[in-house]
């Protein structure tokens, strides 16, 4: 193996355990996670913060007397499914961050990320959406998700390393379709849309790092997790089961697998050009993950072997080239 990972996209259905994989990836040092896994110390991304965002800002909308943007209830999905596009594009402008070692400092952090959805709802695809929305009732919004909106500003920036040299950028999200739904999944649903939104930069460099759990699985796992005096929390939020149905009732990597020209890849088609993004599959079926929430000090021996077991067996195809 001459070098590390540069990329790592970690996808899966919700509650599968990416963010505990995450966690348990950030808690090993740079040593272990290159002689382990064959990545470097990691620096991760993810687009739930946006989601989160996105969902308070229809709630204040509709504690208003008015509907939501993004979200007609915080029990449903999109209102515009085009939002799953829309997300991929902020975790591009993300990644150009980190590449350029930029930190942003606006003067407040709601209108800066106002501005931001907007723009890569454009990008996606789509039309503007806050900018339409009255200015004193956007004001207002913006002045009761300024603190929401302040910590993911300090997450974001917090991520951006003086150097990507010797790191490697994870970057969770989940992407599904309907229950029953036959493939391949409408867009932009699935990860065969939102794979190919991926910047370039991204695809180039990527592996797939894909959590198998089952659907039910997901659910109960969803559940079992979901605190909800913590919607927010990256280990702790909740999906609403409308969604866990209507858009993580199933998903498409199998079939993408199955659709490629090379064995153990995902084909991306973007702007003409072919990607084949190698993908590891880490069985997670039967939990090996759950344990990883609790205070490090109470991981058991035999839990963390097992997951290092099950992780090694899905790196492995992912760094024998390398």
């Amino acid at each position: 193996m001459s070098r590390h990972i540069d990329v790592l996209l970690l996808l899966a259905l919700p509650a599968s355990g990416k963010s505990e994989v995450r966690r348990y990836l950030a808690s090993l040092s740079p040593e272990e996670c290159h002689e382990q896994f064959g990545i470097g110390h990691t620096v991760q991304l993810d687009d739930f913060p946006y989601v989160h965002i996105m969902r308070r800002i229809s709630d204040e909308l509709t504690a208003r007397g008015r509907e939501g943007l993004f979200f007609i209830s915080p029990a449903l999905p999109f209102r515009d499914p085009i939002d799953w596009l829309t997300l991929i594009e902020l975790v591009n402008e993300d990644y150009a961050d980190l590449v350029a070692g930029r930190k942003p400092e606006p003067p407040a952090a709601a209108p800066w990320l106002f501005e931001r959805i907007d723009a890569a709802r454009v990008r996606a695809g789509g039309a503007r959406a806050l900018a339409t929305t009255p200015a004193d009732l956007r004001e207002a919004i913006a002045v009761a998700l300024e603190p929401d909106a302040a910590d993911l500003l300090a997450a974001k920036v917090a991520e951006v390393p003086d150097s990507l040299e010797g790191k490697t950028v994870v970057i969770e999200f989940a992407r599904g379709g309907a229950a029953g739904s036959p493939m391949p999944l409408p867009r932009p649903f699935g990860y065969r849309h939102s794979l190919p939104q991926l910047a370039p930069e991204i695809l180039e460099k990527a592996s797939i790092l894909y959590i198998w759990v089952t659907p039910e699985e997901s659910r109960r796992k969803n559940e079992a997790r979901t605190d909800p005096d913590d919607p927010g929390s990256i280990l702790h939020h909740g999906v609403p089961l409308a969604v866990m149905y209507g858009d993580y009732g199933c998903d498409d990597m199998q079939w993408l697998l199955d659709q490629s020209d090379e064995p153990d890849t995902v084909r991306v088609e973007r702007d003409g050009r072919v990607y084949h993004l190698p993908l590891g599959r880490f069985d997670n079926r039967v939990d090996r993950t759950t344990f990883i929430r609790e205070d490090p000090a109470n991981w058991s021996p035999a839990d963390v072997a097992a997951l290092q077991a099950g992780l090694k067996e899905a790196f492995d195809p992912l760094v024998q080239d390398r």
